[in-house]
């Protein structure tokens, strides 16, 4: 706030005939004086206008209170021009005013234009500082004969007032900074890093917002948005004519403009065949040089790696683009609707998935929950942050219900954040982010922290080579195909890895032929903890617990001659990988195979195309399947053995899998959607 002698009232006059009335609302002259350019008479560094300060232009003295206004905490606006009583000629008196003084006319509405409901700042604030023009003295020079320092609405703090239009300016040679960095593709909060850095000034104290330099990059490419989006399509004809198994689906406008675009790409349509039961559909991005929000479909694979599976950009975010995006991305994949799809918190994109995939669980990213942690409690627990944040994941990862709700009581009585609004949003959603309610639907776990960097950075790999947006396709498939290449060597890495069994069971060593090496650590992980566990024969199945335990446990429930268990903490429901509580009532019953419906197909080791795979569910098809990954597990454990033996099998393993993808890859029509552009 302002300090007294600033903050009191000042009106004073040293000239009657200048005792005008200040009407805020009148209508301003536009004419001006000629520009001078002699220095002030009297010196302006003082911190406060008085009456008769003296300036050698009126803009001198705008700049004197403009400098003053800053100081205080509001901004000011040139007001109203006129020519002093009997003088027609020339500019005789101005005046500069709070930049909330007057009133917003009321707009007459036109139904056919729309309509932006913005706010107004205006209050009618009297706040003001006039200056005459004076000539009798010699040369003509501005002395301030009015002023009022009195607001009717509250000053804002230093840190504040930087924030308002008139203090926010970007410069020539920034503009062009910025057009060059969104041709490299960096994000706008990236840009805003490194010209802070450039600039030696803290974080958020460059001279303008995020939001103006989106601002920025939203006229930048209304230019040549137009051509754009001519060439893009254009691209994606040509990938369709190059591959009639590339997918994409696009809308127009009323003026016959790109809206909406998505595509596909023919390798990941068939990786969506097997693993499309849990997507993430990540709309938090978007391309820097066109500011277009742009949405990304991403899964798991069966060696715990980022698959990719779609792209979309949207002119808008709302309800009716989500709903075309999810139609269309249906539509690529013949139909198919994933089991749990996880998104950013956005209410126009549940609204949409709610009824374009009903029968599909939808829940919350918890990674980008969390991303936005800082911002909304840092300050707010302040040493207590980490602390707090410790407790949310032991709640975060409970098993039950029960416990959480109780646990979340607590947690917000304990750090008294009972009127905390972010606190109440995340416990009015929390039947979509928290696991206690998720654990009965499968996720193939990227609900973890490993998941979602792996994830992010797969995304990041093409979200920073983009240049063009006609481009911006050929980038992703790019990126999307070295993924696929480095995925294949990983892969390759992991299978020749030798597998350590530390159980000796018979289980274990089955599980480590048909599982991939990622799946199978994970299995192993449980096989170890069952042996800890103690497991009591009940009248409607197992109660298993913890040898420590006297009380408590998971209810198992097996019929051995259906080959069916199941476990009340949901673990295989949740991850595909059967849990220590199950794995103990098998051994306890000498069972020395894990039935082969809890070997999940999207967890084994394939040594052949999803989309072949999954063509022929008869026995004898499945029985060849089954042998193929016994002679690849077989192979992949002798050549292991040598070097020798290893360099042979890569030489000729790698000849056949060349001969393998010369042979044609049989695809399935695509189901139409209306009213969507097609080109097939």
């Amino acid at each position: 706030m302002m300090s007294e002698d600033a903050g009191r009232m000042l009106v004073m006059y040293d000239d009657p005939s200048d005792q005008r009335s200040l009407s805020l609302d009148e209508t301003s002259s536009t004419e001006e004086s000629p520009d001078e350019t002699r220095l002030s008479l009297e010196t302006t560094a003082d911190s406060v206008p008085y009456i008769g300060q003296r300036f050698a232009t009126h803009d001198a003295a705008y700049e004197f209170y403009s400098e003053y206004a800053k100081r205080c905490g509001f901004s000011i606006r040139r007001h109203r021009t006129e020519g002093k009583d009997g003088v027609g000629k020339g500019l005789t008196r101005r005046y500069f005013v709070c930049h909330r003084a007057g009133n917003t006319p009321v707009k007459t509405l036109n139904d056919s234009k729309p309509q932006r409901n913005r706010k107004s700042s205006r209050c009618g604030c009297q706040a003001y500082l006039r200056i005459s023009k004076v000539t009798d003295l010699g040369p003509a020079e501005w002395r301030v004969t009015g002023f009022v320092n009195h607001h009717n609405h509250e000053l804002l703090e230093p840190n504040q007032v930087r924030f308002l239009p008139a203090y926010r300016t970007i410069s020539d040679a920034d503009k062009n900074r910025i057009l060059m960095f969104a041709k490299t593709g960096i994000s706008v909060q990236q840009m805003m890093r490194l010209m802070e850095l450039e600039k030696c000034v803290e974080p958020g104290y460059l001279p303008f917002t995020e939001k103006d330099v989106r601002n920025l990059l939203q006229s930048f490419r209304k230019s040549d948005q137009e051509d754009e989006s001519i060439d893009l399509l254009r691209m994606c004809r040509n990938n369709k004519d190059k591959d009639p198994n590339f997918k994409f689906e696009y809308t127009l406008d009323s003026n016959n403009r790109l809206d909406n675009i998505a595509w596909s790409y023919a390798s990941s349509v068939q990786s969506y065949e097997i693993y499309g039961d849990a997507v993430v559909f990540d709309t938090t991005h978007r391309l820097t040089a066109f500011d277009t929000p742009l949405g990304i479909w991403v899964g798991v694979n069966n060696y715990g790696m980022p698959c990719f599976f779609g792209c979309v950009l949207l002119r808008e975010e709302n309800s009716r683009s989500f709903s075309w995006a999810l139609k269309a991305f249906l539509g690529f994949m013949n139909g198919k609707a994933p089991q749990t799809i996880l998104t950013d918190q956005n209410m126009c994109l549940k609204e949409a998935i709610a009824i374009e995939m009903a029968s599909t669980k939808h829940a919350l990213c918890i990674w980008m929950i969390v991303a936005k942690f800082p911002s909304w409690f840092n300050a707010v627990l302040g040493e207590r942050y980490n602390e707090w944040k410790a407790e949310f994941y032991r709640l975060y990862n409970l098993e039950s219900i029960e416990d959480f709700e109780l646990g979340w009581s607590d947690m917000v009585d304990f750090f008294g954040l009972h009127a905390n609004r972010h606190i109440a949003n995340l416990s009015a959603l929390r039947t979509l982010w928290a696991l206690p309610y998720l654990r009965s639907h499968f996720f193939a776990g990227m609900t973890t922290t490993g998941h979602s960097k792996a994830i992010n950075s797969f995304i990041q790999r093409f979200l920073s080579a983009q240049t063009r947006l006609a481009q911006f396709v050929e980038q992703v498939a790019v990126a999307v195909d070295f993924k696929d290449q480095a995925a294949e060597q990983q892969t390759m890495q992991q299978n020749l890895q030798n597998i350590c069994l530390k159980t000796g069971a018979p289980m274990e060593s089955h599980a480590a032929s048909v599982l991939t090496p990622f799946a199978f650590s994970k299995l192993q992980e449980q096989l170890v903890l069952a042996a800890h566990y103690a497991s009591f024969q009940m009248d409607d199945g197992f109660l298993v617990r913890h040898h420590t335990k006297l009380e408590g446990g998971r209810k198992v429930y097996w019929v051995p001659r259906e080959g069916i268990i199941s476990c009340s903490c949901h673990q295989f429901e949740f991850s595909g990988i059967l849990c220590r509580h199950a794995l103990r009532v098998l051994s306890t019953g000498n069972c020395f195979q894990i039935p082969d419906r809890y070997l999940p197909l999207r967890w084994r080791r394939i040594s052949t195309s999803p989309a072949k795979l999954l063509q022929s569910t008869s026995s004898d098809h499945t029985e060849r399947i089954q042998v193929l990954q016994s002679m690849v597990s077989t192979l992949v454990t002798e050549s292991a053995k040598s070097k020798e033996r290893l360099d042979i099998a890569t030489e000729q393993v790698s000849i056949l899998l060349s001969r393998i993808r010369e042979q044609p890859v049989a695809s399935q029509g695509a189901r139409d959607i209306s009213p969507i552009h097609r080109n097939l």
